[in-house]
């Protein structure tokens, strides 16, 4: 142990006196928005599980074990042009993963809940959808037994066999590490507010001719900021390329608006560059899912909803796994929120790492590192840093509650 150890032996906190990522010279962050592939297939991965879960919960009063993080979605076909468009080829859902198919003798409908989980994603990230003729849905999730496992984990003989939410004896599915931090730089917080603008209901609203599968770079070098910003337009609301260079000019507006005025800083905006005057971002329903892209879960944003190549990320996809015990779903969401705590008591950017071996106690990982941007050590803080982190630690119940029932965006 080091001399900045807690009396938990488990939990460090360490002073961290590298730059701030605002005062690093150069700054990259990305964002795939809702209707981008990747994050359609982490939302639709996610909504499987909560329905999953809350059907378990209002039949058996426990969860069964699940988990469907490897949900691939396979673009569709469009024709379209200018004031028309049209998907001659349906969008294809592919669930893989494994799930308890039946507890006892009642089966669980799980046909019906992937299906319902991808109709209701899809549905909210673009438009004009349209499910008997936009969408197939494959179900290859399997109960097969692993090693290791006892003979009812996915086979339950009935509800004594399946887990309640708080239950004492849960225990990490995994070996995982997971990282968090607080607060976002200026210009996390401009890529992941511009990406939200564009697909919120006030701009959605005002710009119904706007696609979804919104897409935002930024750059910065000392303070001169720039966004890349990639938005498809509904073919069938854009009448002619000059139509649409004047739709571009207009919602390049609104962009540079909102960050001066919500987000106050100055970027320089590109929106679309990719057109060179030649080239319209037309779409159908509003993603490049329409032509064929393909999208899989755990290729986009990381919990926080950013693409962070200069801040610590984990690898872990969240998005479909079990909320019970899969530490890989709960301390992502954990590191980020302690972190956030953490920041707020101290006033200074904080970072969290955990790591957990499978099999230990939800409220005991191995180790939790906290590193405190420019901290100079005292016994205080690092007492008060303890408690926020066994708290959080005690609180995964919580978590689970609240990934179940009110949903946590994990993208």
């Amino acid at each position: 142990m080091t001399s900045s150890s807690t009396a938990l032996e488990f939990i460090s906190v360490q002073p961290d006196f590298r730059p701030e990522v605002d005062a690093l010279p150069y700054e990259l962050v990305e964002r795939k928005g809702v209707g981008h592939p990747d994050t359609m297939a982490d939302a639709i991965a996610e909504r499987a599980s909560r329905y999953y879960a809350t059907h378990c919960l209002s039949r058996f009063g426990r969860v069964a074990h699940h988990w469907f993080d490897k949900v691939l979605i396979f673009g569709g076909e469009a024709d379209f042009d200018f004031g028309r468009g049209e998907l001659v080829h349906p969008y294809t859902v592919l669930f893989a993963g494994k799930a308890a198919l039946r507890c006892g003798s009642e089966e669980i409908p799980l046909d019906d809940i992937l299906h319902s989980a991808a109709v209701d994603v899809l549905t909210q990230v673009t438009t004009g959808f349209v499910s008997d003729r936009h969408l197939r849905v494959e179900n290859r999730v399997v109960d097969h037994q692993g090693p290791g496992r006892g003979s009812t984990r996915y086979r339950p003989l009935g509800p004594a066999d399946l887990v309640a939410p708080g239950d004492p004896a849960l225990t990490s599915n995994d070996c995982n590490l997971l990282h968090g931090y607080a607060p976002l730089s200026r210009l996390e917080r401009a890529v992941l507010g511009v990406e939200q603008m564009i697909t919120g209901e006030e701009f959605k609203a005002a710009n119904p001719d706007t696609g979804w599968d919104v897409k935002v770079f930024g750059s910065r070098r000392q303070d001169d900021f720039r966004l890349v910003v990639n938005m498809p337009f509904i073919a069938a609301d854009i009448e002619s390329f000059a139509h649409y260079q004047h739709r571009v000019g207009q919602c390049r507006k609104a962009v540079q608006e909102l960050l001066e005025r919500v987000l106050e800083e100055r970027c320089e905006v590109l929106l679309n560059p990719a057109d060179r005057g030649v080239r319209p971002y037309l779409t159908v329903l509003g993603s490049v899912a329409d032509t064929g892209d393909v999208g899989a879960v755990g290729r986009g944003n990381r919990v926080n909803g950013l693409i962070t190549p200069m801040r610590p990320m984990s690898i872990e996809a969240p998005a479909g796994k079990n909320p019970m015990d899969h530490t890989g779903k709960l301390y992502n969401v954990l590191a980020h929120r302690l972190a956030a705590q953490i920041s707020d008591l101290c006033g200074r950017p904080v970072e969290t790492h955990i790591f957990t071996s499978k099999e230990a106690p939800l409220h005991r990982p191995e180790e939790v590192v906290v590193k405190i941007r420019s901290w100079q050590e005292d016994a205080s803080t690092r007492a008060r840093v303890g408690e926020i982190v066994t708290a959080g630690l005690d609180s995964t119940y919580g978590l689970t509650e609240e990934l179940i029932h009110s949903g946590i965006t994990l993208w």
